[in-house]
């Protein structure tokens, strides 16, 4: 006979107390520990082994084809479509769009049969999001419902080829007595979905909630249990909506995807430099652009940088897109190896388009923007920049040095600096100039004599 004990789980992180403390020690969230029920079995006659070890060489295979995706930029993300039996995690902010992404692929395949499982909005609304979309699959169904074991029944009746939970937050089984939401219920809800999509060969996507730090919600074991977690991001303020992956069993985890978000919902970014880099009629100081990579794919970047006098006494240094700490160095670099003063100015940079990037290769870039805006000296139009810069002031070279000249080529830009010490065949492109520095002082020379 089993007893029944309770214990004490964090909502942030899922770690375990058996009592009630304020401040979590994993974490170090306050106020985060609910306690709920567990279940424990009571220790009986050793059972015999169901699964017999075996040999690698002896087990068996079954090569399941992938599902192509008519959407391209989600194919690419996902490494080349979906895997028959995985179970994809898809997080992010509340109305940044997962939700039509999600019905938007259910809509557009036409060659697979998905069941849409829907605990937070009604049939209605999802239909006036299918005619927003004005898109219609014959083999797309909906269920409203939140108890796990009906969804599984009603999966196992259908039999679809994907799954799509919205969200996994909402969902309840009645073998764990806590609430829906709770670390218990999202950790045992996720397990049983797994063994269902392992068994079925059914695609699962769980799309989840994220907390105000920007993480997905629920147990951090959710993210290990998963074969897949996709990053849905944007601001809210511009139409560009980032796709990234942070774990992918089935591909690579470099791979970005860009959509812009319209009334009739996602429209996949088929060349993302066209859009990231605006044409100015006029040549204007702190503007540089960047040639960057994310993943396989090259983009060009525009990076723009304000430097002027600070009013208050104390400097400021905001950052929109880049990392802080980075920004912070590479102005350390320019005091103490180019002698710029920049102590008591302030230093404002933005990557256009609302984008995040975190490639080093845009030092070179956010270097000659910061130079540009502090000498009120237009940098050339169609001049780009490639390398990353170190702490001594050298310009480091970078990866995939041949595809970043190549977009800058297609593009139409006539100069690419790029590091001295970058190895690879690009010294007979014809239609662009490549300069090749070695240090900061260097590039200073080039630009502004």
């Amino acid at each position: 006979m089993s007893k029944t004990r309770t214990a004490y789980f964090c909502q942030n992180c899922g770690n375990q107390s058996p009592k009630w403390i304020g401040k979590c020690s994993a974490c170090g969230e306050w106020n985060t520990y609910v306690e709920e029920v567990v279940q424990k079995t009571a220790n009986g006659a050793k059972k015999s082994l169901v699964n017999k070890p075996q040999l690698i060489s002896e087990l068996q295979t079954e090569a399941l084809p992938r599902i192509a995706l008519i959407d391209q930029e989600l194919n690419r993300v996902l490494g080349g479509g979906l895997v028959p039996g995985s179970l994809v995690l898809f997080g992010g902010e509340p109305g940044i769009g997962k939700s039509t992404l999600m019905l938007q692929m259910a809509l557009r395949q036409l060659n697979i049969s998905v069941l849409y499982i829907s605990g937070e909005e009604s049939e209605e609304q999802i239909r006036m999001r299918a005619d927003r979309l004005a898109m219609d699959n014959p083999r797309c169904m909906v269920l409203m419902e939140t108890s796990l074991e009906n969804i599984i029944t009603a999966a196992e009746e259908t039999k679809p080829d994907v799954l799509i939970v919205d969200s996994i937050q909402t969902l309840s089984t009645e073998s764990i007595e806590s609430s829906p939401g709770s670390v218990s219920q999202v950790r045992e809800c996720a397990s049983k979905l797994m063994k269902f999509a392992k068994e079925s060969h059914t695609v699962v996507f769980l799309i989840g909630h994220i907390t105000k730090e920007g993480t997905l919600a629920g147990p951090k074991v959710l993210e290990h249990m998963v074969d897949t977690v996709l990053q849905f991001e944007g601001d809210r303020h511009h139409i560009y909506r980032l796709l990234r992956t942070t774990k992918n069993r089935f591909g690579s985890t470099n791979e970005l995807g860009i959509y812009e978000m319209f009334g009739a919902g996602l429209k996949e970014v088929a060349n993302p430099s066209e859009i990231l880099i605006h044409s100015h009629t006029e040549s204007l100081s702190g503007s540089a652009i960047a040639a960057t990579m994310e993943g396989i794919r090259p983009m060009l970047v525009e990076i723009q940088a304000l430097v002027s006098t600070a009013v208050y006494g104390t400097p400021q240094r905001s950052t929109t897109g880049f990392d802080a700490r980075r920004l912070n160095m590479l102005l350390a670099v320019l005091e103490k190896r180019c002698g710029f003063r920049l102590a008591m100015k302030d230093v404002f940079l933005n990557i256009a388009g609302g984008m995040r990037i975190e490639d080093p290769a845009m030092d070179l870039a956010v270097v000659a923007s910061i130079l540009s805006s502090n000498s009120e000296i237009p940098l050339p139009k169609l001049a780009c920049f490639a390398g990353e810069v170190g702490l001594n002031g050298e310009i480091r070279p970078v990866t995939r040095i041949e595809q970043r000249i190549n977009e800058a080529m297609k593009l139409g830009f006539e100069t690419i600096f790029i590091s001295r010490y970058n190895k690879g065949n690009y010294t007979g492109k014809k239609g662009i100039q490549i300069v090749e520095v070695g240090r900061v002082e260097e590039i200073l020379s080039h630009l502004f004599g």
